[in-house]
């Protein structure tokens, strides 16, 4: 007999289904490719040389789109003589919520990201770059934890699955130990950027960004939560008839928290707040929650599910750890804001 006490969640993960585009003419696929390698120099062309770091580029609607569409038009001439795999048709086209938030997290991400590089004075340019860094790092990191720390004797016996993401796997864990490697990487290149400068501004973007990621796992049905009976408990109907705590949710409406509290006090310090601030209360607050939701989530790796504490747990206690050493060690909480200086 079904629960009728608790919400019942049977949404299809695909957000709308546009089926198969038949194009008018094929497309090589490297022309394609070539094209947004001319998009990319020939941006950099229409910006000035000597253009402040704090300044948007003002640039002609009719010298950027007449760029893309070139670059597009060059991409296929080229490739009418060259070799190159081509597609005649699209589809069948069925954009999932899932793919929808996470590309929207990139978004919104890349926006706060360049508005708080113009806060800082730098070239918002930066941020193109460090994007590539963390998009990279965020899905590999993401994968390789999965991987590694949750089902590693699958993956050895079967390691054409690690390139599978398609299968499903993704270890929020692992992105952020492949975001900070990445963040490590991109200031080695920099000679007036620290690690914990940048890092208090990415972890600010990690923080919104989770939220939406986890509401896609929310749509996907995925990332549950053990029976329940409380009121709010969810049936999963894509799964069985149980109410379950909605962990996905439990996370989100945390990530939504961190961020509130991290973007009060970045501009609480006229958005210039000490070195250090906003990484460590992030990996201390984030990690410290997602210790006690785990209690609430079902095991995700059955070589763990006699342990006290679940894998998870265990891979948040470090950065716990590493958030309270920066808290108490390396911040400088002292530092007054600069309304406060002119005050």
């Amino acid at each position: 007999m079904q629960n009728t006490d608790h919400l019942v969640w049977n949404i299809d993960p695909a957000a709308f289904d546009l089926g198969t585009i038949h194009l008018p003419f094929p497309v090589a696929i490297w022309g394609v490719v070539a094209a947004f390698v001319f998009i990319y120099f020939g941006y950099q062309r229409l910006v000035p040389d000597d253009l402040p770091a704090n300044k948007e580029p003002d640039i002609s609607q009719w010298k950027f789109w007449g760029m893309i569409i070139g670059s597009f038009v060059l991409g296929q001439l080229i490739f009418l003589v060259l070799p190159s795999p081509t597609i005649s048709e699209i589809g069948p086209i069925r954009p999932r919520w899932y793919g929808i938030l996470f590309a929207s997290s990139f978004l919104i991400g890349f926006w706060l990201t360049r508005r708080m590089f113009i806060h800082a004075n730098r070239d918002p340019l930066e941020v193109d770059q460090l994007l590539t860094y963390v998009l990279i790092a965020t899905v590999v990191g993401a994968r390789l934890g999965h991987v590694i720390f949750y089902d590693l004797m699958f993956y050895l016996r079967h390691p054409a699955e690690i390139l599978a993401i398609w299968h499903g796997g993704l270890a929020s864990h692992g992105a952020a130990i492949g975001i900070i490697i990445a963040m490590y990487l991109f200031v080695k290149k920099k000679n007036d950027m620290s690690f914990l400068w940048l890092a208090d501004r990415v972890v600010v973007v990690v923080a919104i960004a989770g939220a939406f990621i986890r509401t896609g796992n929310f749509m996907n049905s995925e990332i549950v939560g053990q029976p329940t009976e409380m009121a709010w408990g969810i049936i999963f109907a894509r799964l069985d008839m149980v109410p379950r705590h909605p962990t996905m949710l439990y996370e989100a409406l945390l990530c939504i928290l961190v961020f509130g509290i991290l973007w009060e006090v970045y501009y609480s310090y006229d958005k210039n707040p000490p070195e250090g601030s906003l990484f460590s209360l992030f990996l201390t607050i984030l990690f410290s929650g997602r210790f006690l939701l785990e209690f609430t989530k079902i095991d995700q790796a059955e070589f763990a599910s006699d342990w006290m504490i679940n894998m998870g747990q265990w891979l948040s206690v470090p950065l716990v750890a590493i958030g309270i050493w920066l808290m108490i060690k390396k911040v400088n909480w002292n530092q007054t804001s600069m309304a406060k200086q002119k005050n």
